[in-house]
This record gives C-alpha cells, structure tokens and sequence, in this order.
C-alpha cells in the first residue's frame, strides 16, 4: 500500500453513507449530554482516524506485518462493516442501548484493528481517543 489506502476511502464511505442519511432526516437530534473536553478529543479522534485510515503518512506507517495480513484487513473490516451496517437497518428508529453501544463499538473496532494490521502508530493513537470518547457519549446520551 501506497500513501494512498483506496481500501481505507471505501470503508470510511461504507461508514459515513448511513451517518449522513441519518442527519438528514433527524435534523433536530441533539445530544443531551454535554462534555465539551470530551466531545472536543472525540472529534480530534474521528478526524484523525478519517485522514489516517486514507493517507499513509511516511515514517509512521509500516504496511502490512504479516502474510495475508491485505486478506484479513479486508475480510474483517468487510464483517465489520457489514455488522455496522445491518445494526444501522435494525436501529434506525430505535434510541436504545443497542443502538448507542453497537454504532459506537464497531466504527471503533474498525479503526482500532486497521492500525493494528497496517502498523499504523498515528491511527492506532487517534483511533483509542475516538473510541473511548464516542462510547462515552454515546452510552451517556442513551
């Protein structure tokens, strides 16, 4: 892989499609929680992960560290995908637990394991911060 993950775009889009119908049709969601410290780190950490999970920053990435590791990136991040995906469908309408703690998890697992396969120490960074951020929240403004 290159300084460009084409892989990497296609999974951020697979991510952001059913985020941005969303918000199109909920105008008015709000979040009843507020934090600014946190909600502050949880966009640094979603910003770092869209930009880290695209571009390849020399020095800082190290590719893939293991045989096959293109194919398990792929399968997992595809399973995982899929997961976030369906529990989209079967949540849509919902407000519950298992809408805040499934759409939160797995984006969070996503970018987590991307830098873990790739060796990705900035993503792997960005992508904690998001994490423990957006599960915060999200399990707070349940």
């Amino acid at each position: 892989m290159s300084w460009f993950n084409y892989y990497g775009l296609i999974i951020m889009a697979i991510i952001m499609i059913p985020n941005i119908i969303y918000a199109a049709k909920h105008k008015n969601n709000e979040n009843s929680y507020r934090n600014k410290t946190v909600e502050i780190l949880e966009q640094i950490g979603i910003y770092g992960c869209f930009v880290l999970m695209i571009f390849n920053i020399p020095y800082t990435f190290f590719n893939f560290w293991f045989d096959n590791a293109l194919t398990v990136y792929l399968s997992v991040n595809g399973g995982l995908c899929l997961a976030y995906l369906i529990f989209w469908i079967i949540c849509w309408n919902r407000n519950d637990k298992l809408k805040a703690l499934s759409l939160s998890i797995i984006p969070s697992c996503i970018f987590i394991f991307s830098g873990i396969v790739t060796a990705n120490i900035p993503l792997i960074f960005f992508s904690v911060i998001f994490a423990v951020c957006h599960i915060y929240l999200s399990c707070k403004n349940f």
